[in-house]
């Protein structure tokens, strides 16, 4: 292992097949990084025609992307390594992400095309007639409603659903996909041979045959069994008859699936030993480039806010998902998202700090950790965890309040934020433990003082960290792991040397009795806002 690390000839390389475009990352022995690259999607394939990376269809609710971009981009991005100078020979072993819940469905012959593509022709002529859906349903469709509720019902309900799989149904899962295809399309669905998901479709084209559906990613489809890490069968017979054959065994993520394919040896110089490493989803991949730990919780403080979270033992519930951890096959990952992030944010400061970050950080500063017990919920819009709208402050009586002074609704909102961020991730089976870090990213993780409240709420040092390619790296890093693995290194053993994040602030010495009480409180209200929504 020791020698692996020193070793700064070889190279592993972390692709990461986005929404908006395909990117590539390369690391040394040494966990440097010594390339990247990228194709935009709109930009550099416009005869796509795609919008973000994506079609939205006229009913508003159908999201696809053509899956041929994908393969055009591979081609793209190889030429433009290879214009560079990028020595392929030198990459031992690669892996990938791509981005969760999107299929791939590949039509009768075309293992038989894979297996025997011609070096002397790209990807995106020999793949032309290689599927039998010619747009892939994305993680931003959502016109599978009725197919989220016949899957419900035949798992017993949405919490049994939940129990199994880590998640409720949820319209941009790929079960509920697969299903409507079935439904809708049904001479296509008879024409296809293979469904896979982004990310395995990905690691095919590498491979030249189908590679397996990895356990972090495939907890992403409302079909996986989270805890056998084997299909549902009751999820698998309420979606689609022979399923199982289908999709394939699924493997974990740090599975070895085989060498690079002929066609990318004698292509582009790859070496024949280039290993293929399992590829998973992107929000795993984050996981991975984060180096989330047992006890760590992530949290992404943008348009939306997400939260990210090492899980051992995991309770399912209504709201978040669990998946299986892409780097430790006997953990979880809990992902959770918030709609009312930053906007909202930059509402308040509008409103009550004058529209200065100054302003608003003098506020935080100027008030007193629990806010003098007044507690505030702010939905400008239908929120995804809880689903709840409207804002509802409250006082120390927990009585319902028209306003708070400018000051107390700055502090009102950001400890509401968090409190809702850290009740719904203990509901999720998040606990601190001794070396927890909370490790912030995105837009708002730059405002020292609203750490501090994240820092005070969680009880834990907040770290930062630039994140903005944690998915190429976390696979890039994850194509080291993968080699390592059989011979028992684990995955922080071949991260131990990569940059550490950097602490920012440590928590009050008594912000722990003020929050301990105050989450109880926020509970009870969160749930009296909910009947207020509902009713």
């Amino acid at each position: 292992m020791a020698a692996e690390q020193g070793t700064t000839s070889h190279v592993y390389l972390g692709f990461d097949f986005s929404t908006q475009q395909l990117k590539v990352l390369a690391i040394d022995g040494n966990l440097d990084v010594v390339h990247q690259d990228n194709v935009q999607f709109d930009t550099e394939l416009p005869e796509f025609r795609t919008q973000g990376g994506v079609h939205i269809h006229s009913d508003r609710l159908t999201v696809t992307s053509p899956v041929l971009m994908w393969v055009k981009a591979l081609d793209l991005l190889l030429e433009k390594m290879r214009g560079a100078g990028f020595d392929f020979s030198r990459v031992r072993a690669l892996s990938g992400s791509g981005q969760q819940h999107g299929s791939v469905y590949w039509k009768r012959g075309a293992s038989e095309t894979l297996s025997r593509l011609d070096p002397n022709q790209d990807l995106f002529h020999q793949l032309q007639n290689s599927y039998s859906v010619s747009d892939s349903p994305v993680w931003m469709d959502s016109s599978s409603k009725q197919q989220c509720q016949d899957l419900q019902a035949a798992a017993g309900g949405a919490l049994r659903l939940s129990e199994i799989t880590g998640s409720r149904a949820y319209e941009r899962f790929t079960g509920n996909q697969i299903s409507k295809v079935r439904q809708t399309r049904p001479e296509q669905y008879q024409e296809t041979e293979r469904i896979s998901l982004v990310s395995s479709f990905a690691a095919s084209l590498f491979l030249g045959l189908y590679a397996a559906i990895d356990y972090s990613d495939g907890s992403g489809m409302n079909l996986l069994d989270i805890r056998t890490r084997n299909w549902s069968e009751i999820c698998l017979e309420a979606t689609a008859p022979h399923l199982a054959r289908l999709l394939g065994d699924p493997l974990p993520s740090t599975s070895v699936l085989g060498s690079v394919s002929s066609y990318f040896v004698d292509r582009y110089g790859f070496s024949e030993s280039c290993r293929v490493v399992a590829f998973t989803g992107d929000n795993p991949a984050s996981l991975a480039g984060m180096r989330l730990q047992p006890g760590d919780i992530a949290v992404s403080l943008g348009t939306s806010d997400t939260v990210f979270l090492w899980v051992q033992q995991p309770c399912p519930a209504l709201e978040g998902h669990v998946f299986c951890n892409p780097v430790d096959w006997q953990a979880y990952m809990a992902l959770l998202c918030f709609k009312n992030g930053s906007l909202t944010r930059e509402r308040i400061r509008n409103q009550c700090a004058g529209g200065s970050w100054e302003a608003f950080s003098a506020a935080l500063t100027n008030t007193v950790l629990g806010n003098n017990g007044n507690i505030g919920f702010y939905f400008d819009t239908m929120e995804i965890t809880p689903p709840a709208i409207g804002i509802h402050r409250f006082d120390k009586d927990d009585n319902e309040v028209s306003s708070l002074s400018p000051e107390a609704e700055v502090r009102a909102l950001v400890e509401g934020q968090f409190l809702s961020r850290r009740l719904h991730a203990e509901r999720l089976g998040y606990s601190i433990i001794p070396g927890t870090r909370v490790l912030a990213t995105g837009g708002a993780s730059c405002n020292k003082e609203i750490l501090q409240v994240l820092s005070d709420v969680f009880g834990a040092p907040v770290y930062t960290m630039d994140l903005s390619n944690s998915a190429c790296l976390g696979s890039a890093y994850r194509a080291l792991h993968g080699l390592v693995t059989e011979s028992g290194g684990s995955f922080f053993d071949v991260v131990k040397h990569a940059p550490e994040p950097q602490l920012v602030v440590r928590p009050h010495p008594t912000a722990a009795q003020v929050y301990d009480k105050m989450l109880k409180r926020y509970g009870q209200l969160e749930e009296t806002v909910l009947q207020w929504t509902h009713s």
